[in-house]
Protein backbone atom coordinates (compact mmCIF):
# COMPACT_ATOMS: atom_id res chain seq x y z
CA UNK A 1 0.00 0.00 0.00
CA UNK A 2 1.32 3.46 -0.96
CA UNK A 3 2.41 5.89 1.72
CA UNK A 4 0.51 9.14 2.29
CA UNK A 5 1.86 12.05 0.24
CA UNK A 6 0.07 14.77 2.26
CA UNK A 7 2.42 16.96 4.25
CA UNK A 8 2.02 17.57 7.95
CA UNK A 9 1.20 21.25 7.36
CA UNK A 10 -1.31 20.43 4.60
CA UNK A 11 -3.30 18.25 7.00
CA UNK A 12 -3.08 20.80 9.80
CA UNK A 13 -4.47 23.55 7.55
CA UNK A 14 -7.33 21.44 6.12
CA UNK A 15 -10.18 20.88 8.64
CA UNK A 16 -11.57 17.90 6.69
CA UNK A 17 -8.23 16.13 6.46
CA UNK A 18 -7.57 16.93 10.10
CA UNK A 19 -10.86 15.27 11.11
CA UNK A 20 -10.00 12.13 9.12
CA UNK A 21 -6.53 11.88 10.64
CA UNK A 22 -7.87 12.56 14.15
CA UNK A 23 -10.49 9.83 13.66
CA UNK A 24 -7.82 7.35 12.58
CA UNK A 25 -5.57 8.35 15.48
CA UNK A 26 -8.44 7.78 17.91
CA UNK A 27 -9.18 4.34 16.43
CA UNK A 28 -5.51 3.35 16.29
CA UNK A 29 -4.89 4.42 19.88
CA UNK A 30 -7.95 2.50 21.07
CA UNK A 31 -7.08 -0.69 19.22
CA UNK A 32 -3.44 -0.71 20.31
CA UNK A 33 -3.88 0.22 23.96
CA UNK A 34 -6.65 -2.39 24.31
CA UNK A 35 -3.95 -5.06 24.09
CA UNK A 36 -2.84 -4.19 27.62
CA UNK A 37 -6.24 -4.99 29.12
CA UNK A 38 -7.41 -8.10 27.28
CA UNK A 39 -6.00 -10.36 29.99
CA UNK A 40 -7.90 -8.87 32.95
CA UNK A 41 -11.29 -10.61 32.49
CA UNK A 42 -9.82 -13.92 31.29
CA UNK A 43 -7.40 -14.60 34.14
CA UNK A 44 -9.47 -17.61 35.24
CA UNK A 45 -9.26 -19.07 31.71
CA UNK A 46 -5.50 -18.52 31.64
CA UNK A 47 -5.17 -20.21 35.03
CA UNK A 48 -7.04 -23.25 33.71
CA UNK A 49 -5.12 -23.38 30.44
CA UNK A 50 -1.71 -23.19 32.10
CA UNK A 51 -2.68 -25.11 35.29
CA UNK A 52 -1.70 -22.35 37.74
CA UNK A 53 -3.55 -20.38 40.43
CA UNK A 54 -5.57 -17.24 39.71
CA UNK A 55 -3.18 -15.31 41.94
CA UNK A 56 -0.32 -16.36 39.66
CA UNK A 57 -2.12 -15.34 36.48
CA UNK A 58 -2.84 -11.91 38.02
CA UNK A 59 0.86 -11.29 37.47
CA UNK A 60 0.12 -11.22 33.73
CA UNK A 61 -1.56 -7.84 34.24
CA UNK A 62 1.45 -6.58 36.20
CA UNK A 63 3.97 -7.88 33.62
CA UNK A 64 2.06 -6.22 30.77
CA UNK A 65 1.95 -2.91 32.59
CA UNK A 66 5.65 -3.15 33.45
CA UNK A 67 6.32 -3.68 29.75
CA UNK A 68 4.22 -0.62 28.96
CA UNK A 69 6.10 1.49 31.52
CA UNK A 70 9.46 0.37 30.06
CA UNK A 71 8.26 1.17 26.55
CA UNK A 72 7.17 4.60 27.68
CA UNK A 73 10.60 5.36 29.10
CA UNK A 74 12.74 3.74 26.38
CA UNK A 75 10.65 3.94 23.18
CA UNK A 76 8.19 6.85 23.36
CA UNK A 77 10.95 9.52 23.69
CA UNK A 78 11.98 8.55 20.15
CA UNK A 79 8.92 10.52 19.03
CA UNK A 80 11.02 13.67 19.60
CA UNK A 81 13.81 12.25 17.42
CA UNK A 82 12.45 9.98 14.64
CA UNK A 83 9.83 10.32 11.91
CA UNK A 84 6.60 9.63 13.77
CA UNK A 85 4.75 7.63 11.11
CA UNK A 86 7.62 5.22 10.55
CA UNK A 87 8.10 4.75 14.29
CA UNK A 88 4.38 4.04 14.73
CA UNK A 89 4.30 1.44 11.94
CA UNK A 90 7.35 -0.37 13.35
CA UNK A 91 5.84 -0.53 16.82
CA UNK A 92 2.44 -1.76 15.61
CA UNK A 93 4.16 -4.47 13.56
CA UNK A 94 6.07 -5.60 16.64
CA UNK A 95 2.82 -5.75 18.60
CA UNK A 96 1.28 -7.98 15.94
CA UNK A 97 4.17 -10.47 16.21
CA UNK A 98 3.95 -10.54 20.02
CA UNK A 99 0.17 -11.10 19.88
CA UNK A 100 0.66 -14.11 17.63
CA UNK A 101 3.18 -15.48 20.14
CA UNK A 102 0.68 -14.98 22.98
CA UNK A 103 -2.09 -16.73 21.03
CA UNK A 104 0.14 -19.75 20.45
CA UNK A 105 1.88 -19.79 23.87
CA UNK A 106 2.28 -23.36 25.21
CA UNK A 107 3.04 -22.27 28.79
CA UNK A 108 2.63 -19.36 31.16
CA UNK A 109 6.32 -18.28 31.03
CA UNK A 110 6.12 -18.01 27.23
CA UNK A 111 2.85 -16.09 27.52
CA UNK A 112 4.40 -13.69 30.03
CA UNK A 113 7.35 -12.94 27.73
CA UNK A 114 4.86 -12.19 24.96
CA UNK A 115 2.85 -10.03 27.38
CA UNK A 116 5.96 -8.02 28.23
CA UNK A 117 6.58 -7.31 24.52
CA UNK A 118 2.90 -6.55 23.92
CA UNK A 119 3.02 -4.00 26.72
CA UNK A 120 6.22 -2.32 25.52
CA UNK A 121 5.21 -2.04 21.84
CA UNK A 122 1.63 -0.97 22.58
CA UNK A 123 3.15 2.34 23.67
CA UNK A 124 2.64 3.34 20.05
CA UNK A 125 -0.57 4.92 21.34
CA UNK A 126 1.58 7.38 23.28
CA UNK A 127 3.56 8.22 20.16
CA UNK A 128 0.31 9.06 18.39
CA UNK A 129 -1.24 11.24 21.13
CA UNK A 130 1.62 13.82 21.09
CA UNK A 131 1.45 13.59 17.28
CA UNK A 132 -2.18 14.74 17.54
CA UNK A 133 -1.14 17.64 19.80
CA UNK A 134 1.44 18.77 17.22
CA UNK A 135 -1.19 18.48 14.48
CA UNK A 136 -3.76 20.59 16.34
CA UNK A 137 -4.05 24.31 15.48
CA UNK A 138 -2.89 26.68 18.22
CA UNK A 139 -5.45 27.03 21.01
CA UNK A 140 -7.22 23.77 20.14
CA UNK A 141 -4.74 21.29 21.57
CA UNK A 142 -7.08 20.27 24.37
CA UNK A 143 -9.98 19.61 22.02
CA UNK A 144 -7.99 17.55 19.49
CA UNK A 145 -6.13 15.59 22.19
CA UNK A 146 -9.48 15.00 23.92
CA UNK A 147 -10.95 13.57 20.70
CA UNK A 148 -8.01 11.21 20.23
CA UNK A 149 -8.02 10.28 23.91
CA UNK A 150 -11.71 9.37 23.60
CA UNK A 151 -10.70 6.59 21.23
CA UNK A 152 -7.82 5.52 23.44
CA UNK A 153 -10.03 5.43 26.51
CA UNK A 154 -12.77 3.51 24.71
CA UNK A 155 -10.11 0.97 23.79
CA UNK A 156 -9.14 0.63 27.45
CA UNK A 157 -12.72 0.39 28.64
CA UNK A 158 -14.11 -1.89 25.91
CA UNK A 159 -11.12 -4.25 25.90
CA UNK A 160 -12.44 -6.22 28.86
CA UNK A 161 -15.87 -6.71 27.30
CA UNK A 162 -14.40 -7.67 23.94
CA UNK A 163 -12.01 -10.11 25.54
CA UNK A 164 -14.75 -11.71 27.66
CA UNK A 165 -17.14 -12.17 24.76
CA UNK A 166 -14.53 -13.58 22.36
CA UNK A 167 -13.21 -15.93 25.04
CA UNK A 168 -16.75 -17.14 25.80
CA UNK A 169 -17.66 -17.63 22.13
CA UNK A 170 -14.33 -19.07 20.91
CA UNK A 171 -11.40 -19.19 23.34
CA UNK A 172 -8.94 -16.85 24.98
CA UNK A 173 -6.39 -17.60 22.24
CA UNK A 174 -8.69 -16.04 19.65
CA UNK A 175 -8.60 -12.77 21.61
CA UNK A 176 -4.93 -12.35 20.78
CA UNK A 177 -5.17 -13.78 17.27
CA UNK A 178 -7.91 -11.36 16.24
CA UNK A 179 -6.03 -8.44 17.75
CA UNK A 180 -2.91 -9.42 15.77
CA UNK A 181 -4.92 -9.14 12.56
CA UNK A 182 -6.22 -5.73 13.65
CA UNK A 183 -2.66 -4.52 14.27
CA UNK A 184 -1.68 -5.44 10.72
CA UNK A 185 -4.65 -3.41 9.45
CA UNK A 186 -3.64 -0.44 11.62
CA UNK A 187 -0.06 -0.54 10.27
CA UNK A 188 -1.17 -0.50 6.63
CA UNK A 189 -3.74 2.24 7.26
CA UNK A 190 -1.17 4.39 9.06
CA UNK A 191 1.04 4.32 5.98
CA UNK A 192 -1.89 5.49 3.88
CA UNK A 193 -3.47 8.10 6.15
CA UNK A 194 -0.85 9.68 8.41
CA UNK A 195 1.30 12.56 7.17
CA UNK A 196 4.99 12.32 7.93
CA UNK A 197 6.31 14.48 10.75
CA UNK A 198 10.05 14.75 11.16
CA UNK A 199 11.11 16.37 14.44
CA UNK A 200 13.86 18.94 14.42
CA UNK A 201 17.35 17.47 14.86
CA UNK A 202 17.90 16.63 18.50
CA UNK A 203 20.27 14.77 20.81
CA UNK A 204 21.41 11.22 20.24
CA UNK A 205 19.45 8.44 21.89
CA UNK A 206 21.51 8.16 25.13
CA UNK A 207 21.27 11.93 25.67
CA UNK A 208 17.58 11.81 24.77
CA UNK A 209 16.90 9.25 27.50
CA UNK A 210 19.12 11.12 29.98
CA UNK A 211 17.08 14.27 29.31
CA UNK A 212 14.08 12.58 30.94
CA UNK A 213 15.76 13.07 34.30
CA UNK A 214 16.33 16.75 33.55
CA UNK A 215 12.67 17.21 32.64
CA UNK A 216 11.64 15.70 35.97
CA UNK A 217 14.09 17.92 37.85
CA UNK A 218 13.13 21.18 36.16
CA UNK A 219 9.42 20.84 35.42
CA UNK A 220 7.23 20.99 38.56
CA UNK A 221 4.11 20.73 36.37
CA UNK A 222 5.31 17.35 35.12
CA UNK A 223 6.06 16.10 38.63
CA UNK A 224 2.69 17.21 39.97
CA UNK A 225 0.62 15.77 37.12
CA UNK A 226 2.57 12.49 37.16
CA UNK A 227 1.95 12.16 40.91
CA UNK A 228 -1.80 12.68 40.54
CA UNK A 229 -2.16 10.24 37.68
CA UNK A 230 0.01 7.57 39.29
CA UNK A 231 -2.40 7.51 42.23
CA UNK A 232 -5.48 7.63 40.02
CA UNK A 233 -4.32 4.82 37.77
CA UNK A 234 -3.33 2.74 40.76
CA UNK A 235 -6.95 2.99 41.94
CA UNK A 236 -8.24 2.25 38.44
CA UNK A 237 -6.10 -0.87 38.07
CA UNK A 238 -6.89 -2.13 41.57
CA UNK A 239 -10.62 -1.88 40.89
CA UNK A 240 -10.66 -3.49 37.44
CA UNK A 241 -8.15 -6.24 38.30
CA UNK A 242 -10.14 -7.47 41.31
CA UNK A 243 -13.73 -6.78 40.30
CA UNK A 244 -13.89 -9.83 38.03
CA UNK A 245 -13.03 -12.08 41.00
CA UNK A 246 -15.70 -10.46 43.15
CA UNK A 247 -18.37 -10.62 40.44
CA UNK A 248 -17.65 -14.31 39.91
CA UNK A 249 -17.25 -15.42 43.52
CA UNK A 250 -19.74 -13.20 45.38
CA UNK A 251 -22.34 -12.52 42.71
CA UNK A 252 -22.06 -15.68 40.59
CA UNK A 253 -21.57 -13.91 37.25
CA UNK A 254 -20.21 -15.89 34.31
CA UNK A 255 -17.73 -14.76 31.65
CA UNK A 256 -20.31 -13.12 29.37
CA UNK A 257 -22.02 -11.30 32.24
CA UNK A 258 -18.65 -9.99 33.47
CA UNK A 259 -17.97 -8.74 29.95
CA UNK A 260 -21.30 -6.92 29.87
CA UNK A 261 -20.54 -5.43 33.28
CA UNK A 262 -17.30 -4.00 31.90
CA UNK A 263 -19.30 -2.07 29.30
CA UNK A 264 -20.41 0.43 31.94
CA UNK A 265 -16.88 1.75 32.15
CA UNK A 266 -17.04 2.85 28.52
CA UNK A 267 -19.15 5.80 29.61
CA UNK A 268 -16.04 7.19 31.30
CA UNK A 269 -14.61 7.99 27.87
CA UNK A 270 -17.07 10.89 27.68
CA UNK A 271 -14.83 12.67 30.18
CA UNK A 272 -12.01 13.07 27.63
CA UNK A 273 -13.51 15.72 25.31
CA UNK A 274 -15.16 17.47 28.26
CA UNK A 275 -11.86 17.66 30.11
CA UNK A 276 -10.09 18.85 26.95
CA UNK A 277 -12.52 21.76 26.61
CA UNK A 278 -12.18 22.60 30.32
CA UNK A 279 -8.43 22.76 29.86
CA UNK A 280 -8.75 25.06 26.84
CA UNK A 281 -10.99 27.32 28.98
CA UNK A 282 -8.43 27.50 31.80
CA UNK A 283 -10.35 25.29 34.24
CA UNK A 284 -7.56 22.77 34.77
CA UNK A 285 -7.31 23.16 38.54
CA UNK A 286 -11.04 22.86 39.25
CA UNK A 287 -11.39 19.90 36.89
CA UNK A 288 -8.47 18.12 38.52
CA UNK A 289 -9.85 18.50 42.04
CA UNK A 290 -13.27 17.31 40.91
CA UNK A 291 -11.77 14.26 39.21
CA UNK A 292 -9.80 13.25 42.30
CA UNK A 293 -12.85 13.58 44.55
CA UNK A 294 -15.06 11.73 42.09
CA UNK A 295 -12.70 8.74 42.06
CA UNK A 296 -12.57 8.62 45.86
CA UNK A 297 -16.36 8.88 46.09
CA UNK A 298 -16.75 6.08 43.56
CA UNK A 299 -14.72 3.73 45.74
CA UNK A 300 -16.72 4.73 48.80
CA UNK A 301 -19.85 3.68 46.89
CA UNK A 302 -18.18 0.39 45.95
CA UNK A 303 -17.43 -0.20 49.64
CA UNK A 304 -20.79 0.62 51.22
CA UNK A 305 -22.92 -0.96 48.48
CA UNK A 306 -20.75 -3.96 47.59
CA UNK A 307 -23.73 -6.34 47.69
CA UNK A 308 -25.29 -4.60 44.67
CA UNK A 309 -23.98 -5.27 41.17
CA UNK A 310 -25.69 -2.07 39.98
CA UNK A 311 -23.88 -0.01 42.63
CA UNK A 312 -20.56 -1.62 41.71
CA UNK A 313 -21.21 -0.77 38.06
CA UNK A 314 -22.02 2.83 38.96
CA UNK A 315 -18.82 3.00 40.99
CA UNK A 316 -16.81 1.73 38.03
CA UNK A 317 -18.35 4.34 35.74
CA UNK A 318 -17.66 7.20 38.16
CA UNK A 319 -14.11 5.99 38.78
CA UNK A 320 -13.39 5.81 35.05
CA UNK A 321 -14.86 9.27 34.50
CA UNK A 322 -12.64 10.78 37.19
CA UNK A 323 -9.50 8.98 35.99
CA UNK A 324 -9.98 9.97 32.36
CA UNK A 325 -10.73 13.60 33.24
CA UNK A 326 -7.53 14.04 35.26
CA UNK A 327 -5.50 12.21 32.61
CA UNK A 328 -6.59 14.47 29.74
CA UNK A 329 -6.19 17.61 31.86
CA UNK A 330 -2.73 16.45 32.85
CA UNK A 331 -1.68 15.70 29.29
CA UNK A 332 -2.89 19.07 28.03
CA UNK A 333 -0.98 20.83 30.79
CA UNK A 334 2.32 19.08 30.15
CA UNK A 335 2.00 19.29 26.34
CA UNK A 336 1.69 23.07 26.44
CA UNK A 337 4.57 23.46 28.89
CA UNK A 338 7.31 22.32 26.49
CA UNK A 339 5.93 21.69 22.96
CA UNK A 340 9.35 20.64 21.63
CA UNK A 341 9.57 17.89 24.28
CA UNK A 342 6.02 16.53 24.16
CA UNK A 343 7.01 12.91 23.54
CA UNK A 344 9.46 12.89 26.44
CA UNK A 345 7.09 14.73 28.78
CA UNK A 346 4.39 12.22 27.83
CA UNK A 347 6.81 9.35 28.40
CA UNK A 348 7.59 10.38 31.97
CA UNK A 349 3.97 11.20 32.74
CA UNK A 350 2.62 7.89 31.52
CA UNK A 351 5.52 5.71 32.68
CA UNK A 352 4.90 6.78 36.25
CA UNK A 353 1.17 6.39 35.73
CA UNK A 354 1.50 2.81 34.50
CA UNK A 355 4.00 2.00 37.22
CA UNK A 356 1.24 3.03 39.61
CA UNK A 357 -1.16 0.81 37.70
CA UNK A 358 1.19 -2.16 37.92
CA UNK A 359 1.59 -1.68 41.66
CA UNK A 360 -2.16 -1.25 42.07
CA UNK A 361 -2.84 -4.47 40.16
CA UNK A 362 -0.26 -6.47 42.10
CA UNK A 363 -1.37 -5.21 45.51
CA UNK A 364 -5.07 -5.60 44.77
CA UNK A 365 -4.68 -9.34 44.25
CA UNK A 366 -2.97 -9.78 47.61
CA UNK A 367 -5.44 -7.44 49.33
CA UNK A 368 -8.40 -9.29 47.84
CA UNK A 369 -7.05 -12.64 49.04
CA UNK A 370 -6.58 -11.25 52.57
CA UNK A 371 -9.53 -8.87 52.97
CA UNK A 372 -11.97 -9.57 50.12
CA UNK A 373 -13.56 -6.78 48.12
CA UNK A 374 -13.88 -4.31 51.02
CA UNK A 375 -10.09 -4.21 51.39
CA UNK A 376 -9.65 -3.45 47.69
CA UNK A 377 -12.27 -0.68 47.78
CA UNK A 378 -10.61 0.99 50.79
CA UNK A 379 -7.18 0.76 49.16
CA UNK A 380 -8.42 2.13 45.83
CA UNK A 381 -10.32 4.95 47.53
CA UNK A 382 -7.36 6.04 49.62
CA UNK A 383 -5.15 6.69 46.58
CA UNK A 384 -7.10 9.60 45.01
CA UNK A 385 -7.62 11.04 48.50
CA UNK A 386 -3.83 11.34 48.85
CA UNK A 387 -3.81 13.16 45.51
CA UNK A 388 -6.62 15.46 46.63
CA UNK A 389 -4.72 16.35 49.81
CA UNK A 390 -1.77 17.39 47.64
CA UNK A 391 -4.11 19.32 45.33
CA UNK A 392 -5.43 21.33 48.29
CA UNK A 393 -1.88 22.37 49.18
CA UNK A 394 -1.01 23.44 45.62
CA UNK A 395 -1.23 27.25 45.18
CA UNK A 396 -3.73 28.35 42.56
CA UNK A 397 -1.06 30.39 40.80
CA UNK A 398 0.78 27.23 39.84
CA UNK A 399 -2.29 25.95 38.10
CA UNK A 400 -2.90 29.05 35.98
CA UNK A 401 -4.42 28.63 32.49
CA UNK A 402 -1.88 27.60 29.91
CA UNK A 403 -1.56 29.19 26.51
CA UNK A 404 -0.04 27.44 23.56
Amino acid sequence: MAESTASFHDVRADPQRLRVVALFLAAACGLTVANIYYSQPILAELAGAFDVSQGTTALVVTITQIGYALGLLLIVPLGDLLANRRLAVCLVSGTAVALVAAAAAPSLPVFMVAALVIGSTSTVAQVLVPFAAHLAPAGREGRVVGQVMSGLLLGILLARTTSSLIAAALSWRWVYGISAALMVAVAFTALRVLPERRPAPGPRYPALIASLVELVRHEPVLRRRAFYQTLMFGAFSAYWTSIAYDLHERHGLGQVAIGVFALVGAGGAAAAPIAGRLGDLGRTRAGTGAGLLLAAGAMLLALVAESSVIALAAAGLLLDFGVQATQVLGQREIYTTRPESRARMNAVYLATMFAGGAIGSALSGAIYDAHDWSGVAIFAGALPLVGFAHWLRTPTSRMAPITA
